[in-house]
């Protein structure tokens, strides 16, 4: 049967599923297929495991890109290697192949959806003025044996060991060393251990790497051993660091050792713009040698639940590398009996770009608050200022929130509960919370209309949850 691209689409669909129970479909029948009728034919195929259908379908497919990730929800090990299969033939005939067009293999979760809608864009670009428009396809150079197939893939280690598919996915690119490449753009690692990590890495190009997040409760010298792969991430824009723990066990002399293997890795990494830490131990006395080490502006900083000396904060006011912040996260750092006026240069530099600020449950006193105002209330791009589980008073909440008056692009403002909100025994008075809670919402109101802004009391030691304070009152369960 002669088919055109002006064959109704439902017809079109009829004749691709009949032809996928035909026992003897060949590569010679698919060439022939119009190409929108691909995408809903490979799902077709997927879905029902029609292995050998998926095989010729893959060789035969008509599109630079294969987006695999999203029918890849719960995976089928047959199913997957019946893909692969496929990709074998083209990878050692596929100069045989006059259609062929594949050079990527894209298992990267995308939304569920996603080929329906991609679908129809196909079926959309091949409508005949579409066709009239679009630009012949050149050969691919690896179609002339010069360029191997990429695949791209997130990959998260979050148990100890591998599951099916990918156990199976590694394997096939390791016996395939030259003829694919795999790429990943996002890494997590979740608690998988390094022997295993360092396995994995071996065969992914690192260079590919944009966004990694180490979260394993490593110590200090685990880490250590992780650097080279992270020095080896030169497109590396995004990096977050979680539960590093210094072993009591290392010497001072360890310590500094293992420190510097660590931020010496930042010196290759050019395209760095995000960097988050939370719970590192080793930053105490040591964040000057990280900061040095940055070579490009960071946009997101986030030194969370970390301790610190007042002179790493005197170093973090001063890094160069800090101008240009959007986000600015200390949140769960104590800064108690600190001076503030690190800070309060530090928000001075960045006021121009800082969009989000979190000092949140940092210890701060009324003593400390008076030092940073200036400074804040000059951050007129801010959008989000989280200064909640401070114990600051009423005094200090109203003066803090006269310092906001010209900071138009507020959209969400979390504050604490003022001292006064709390018994003797440190336990919030509900009434009395709700009073101020009005009292203060009353005086923001008079000087400015504010989009969303929240007064929180500490954690309930019985339920453990907070009390708000907004346009009503949210108390907690118990």
């Amino acid at each position: 049967m002669k088919m055109s691209i002006r064959t109704p689409p439902r017809l079109l669909e009829l004749v691709g599923r009949s032809l996928l129970r035909y026992q003897a479909l060949a590569i010679s029948t698919l060439e022939k297929l119009p190409t929108e009728l691909f995408p809903p034919l490979f799902m077709e195929a997927f879905n029902r495991r029609h292995y050998e259908a998926l095989k010729l379908m893959v060789q035969a497919w008509p599109f630079r890109r294969l987006p695999l990730g999203s029918l890849m929800k719960r995976p089928c090990p047959e199913t997957f290697q019946a893909v692969l299969d496929g990709l074998d033939t083209l990878l050692t005939q596929g100069v045989r192949l006059r259609r062929w067009k594949l050079q990527v293999l894209d298992l990267q979760d995308v939304s569920e959806n996603f080929w329906m809608v991609w679908s129809e864009a196909m079926a959309r670009a091949c409508l005949p003025n579409a066709m009239m428009n679009r630009k012949p396809v050149q050969d691919c150079p690896r179609m002339r044996g010069q360029q191997p197939l990429t695949v791209f893939i997130d990959l998260c280690l979050k148990n100890r060991t591998l599951d099916e598919y990918l156990t199976c996915l590694l394997l096939w690119v390791k016996q395939r060393e030259g003829l694919v490449h795999l790429c990943c753009k996002k890494l997590k690692m979740l608690g998988m251990p390094l022997h295993n990590i360092r396995s994995i890495l071996k065969t992914v190009n690192l260079d590919c790497i944009q966004e990694a997040e180490v979260n394993c409760n490593w110590t200090l010298p685990v880490l250590a051993e992780f650097t080279p792969y992270l020095g080896q991430m030169k497109n590396l824009q995004k990096l977050v660091l979680s539960d590093i723990d210094v072993s009591l066990y290392i010497s001072p002399e360890k310590k500094k050792e293992f420190v510097t293997q660590f931020t010496s890795q930042f010196l290759k990494l050019h395209y760095l713009q995000k960097l988050s830490m939370n719970s590192v131990s080793f930053l105490k006395g040591h964040l000057d040698q990280l900061l040095s080490c940055l070579k490009t502006p960071l946009k997101i900083l986030a030194i969370t639940n970390c301790v610190l000396l007042e002179a790493d904060l005197k170093h973090l006011s001063k890094c160069p590398s800090i101008s240009q912040l959007k986000t600015l996260d200390l949140s769960g750092t104590r800064l108690v009996n600190f001076s503030l006026v690190p800070l309060q240069v530090l928000l001075e530099r960045v006021a121009a770009t800082l969009e989000d600020l979190d000092l949140e449950d940092c210890g701060i006193a009324d003593s400390q608050v008076d030092t940073i105002l200036p400074a804040l209330s000059r951050c007129f791009e801010l959008t989000t200022f989280g200064f909640r589980g401070n114990p600051i008073s009423m005094a200090t909440l109203e003066n803090l929130l006269c310092h906001t008056i010209r900071l138009n692009n507020l959209c969400l403002e979390l504050y604490p509960a003022p001292r006064e909100s709390y018994d003797a025994g440190g336990i919030v008075c509900r009434s009395r919370f709700a009073q101020l809670g009005a009292e203060l919402m009353k005086r923001v109101r008079a000087l400015r209309k504010p989009e969303r802004i929240l007064f929180c009391t500490t954690d309930c030691p019985q339920c453990g949850n907070r009390s708000f304070y907004g346009l009503e009152v949210d108390q907690c369960c118990c």
